[in-house]
Parts: structure tokens; C-alpha cells; sequence
């Protein structure tokens, strides 16, 4: 993840941060994460039966979309130079807006909300995160993201 000096931290707030880098959300990442969660519901793992839904496919579980945040917050995400640790502190208002289907590729948008000390060398990091689908005009979910970060 880039690193900056907190001033420079505090000086991005409300702006955005970019977007990551695509990330192709294949069958067999989808089966992967159906196997990891016990969630082996139709339209996420058989491509015949899924054609037969209004999705005309196979789609990423919502969660599995979520769960792609981690990779792509390395590409964008502004951690404190004198970061020892960073931890998921937790969600706001997760909105899953548009399927995904198997064979797209997702990114993700980051703008930083706020930094606020939670204690002495405790920073909460809230970014407003938008995923979007490669050539769709929908984005597949928003979220507000907390990190704690230990400095």
C-alpha cells in the first residue's frame, strides 16, 4: 500500500484516492469461495440451470465481491509511514447494486472520508468504496470501509 506522513493523510480527506487494478472474477474463483463458505447455491456454481435466470449466467456471491476489497485497497489505500499494523475494523451500509457475473473483472474506487486519532497511536481510516464492473454501467456494491491502524 502507498505511505504518507499523517499531514498528507489528513490533507487527502474527502478526495479520492484512484481505483485498483481490474480484477477478473472467474468460475473458478466463484466455486473456490462457494467451497470456503458452504454456499453452493445454483446461480453462483451451475451454468446451465443460472442460464435459465434473468442473470443469464453464473454470478460472483455478493460476499465474494466484498471480500476483493482487501486486495484491491493495496493498490490505492494511503497507510500512515509509521504504520506497524493495520486491521479491518469493520462496514458501513454495504449495498450490493449488480450481480457479477462469472468471467467480469471488478475494481475498486476509493475515496478517503475521514481520519480520526482513536487513541494514542490509533488511526481510523473510513473510506467510501465504490466496485465497479467492467462495462457496466452499474456498480456491483458501495460500502463504507473502517480500518484501524496502529502506529
Amino acid at each position: 500500500m502507498p505511505v504518507a506522513s499523517l499531514d498528507e493523510i489528513h490533507g487527502k480527506i474527502g478526495q479520492s484516492l484512484g481505483a485498483s487494478a481490474w480484477i477478473e472474477v472467474g468460475q473458478a474463483r466463484i466455486d473456490a469461495f462457494a467451497d470456503a463458505t458452504d454456499d453452493h447455491q445454483f446461480i453462483h456454481v451451475d451454468p446451465a440451470l443460472a442460464r435459465q435466470t434473468p442473470f443469464g449466467g453464473t454470478i460472483a456471491h455478493g460476499f465474494l465481491s466484498l471480500s476483493l476489497l482487501s486486495r484491491m485497497a493495496a493498490d490505492v489505500m494511503i497507510l500512515p509511514d509509521t504504520t506497524k499494523m493495520a486491521v479491518n475494523y469493520g462496514l458501513d451500509r454495504v449495498r450490493f447494486l449488480a450481480p457479477v457475473g462469472a468471467g467480469k473483472r471488478v475494481r475498486g474506487h476509493f475515496t478517503l472520508d475521514a481520519a480520526e486519532e482513536k487513541g494514542p497511536g490509533q488511526l481510523l481510516l473510513r473510506h467510501t468504496v465504490t466496485v465497479e464492473i467492467e462495462g457496466e454501467d452499474k456498480p456491483a456494491l458501495t460500502a463504507q470501509w473502517l480500518g484501524l491502524i496502529i502506529t
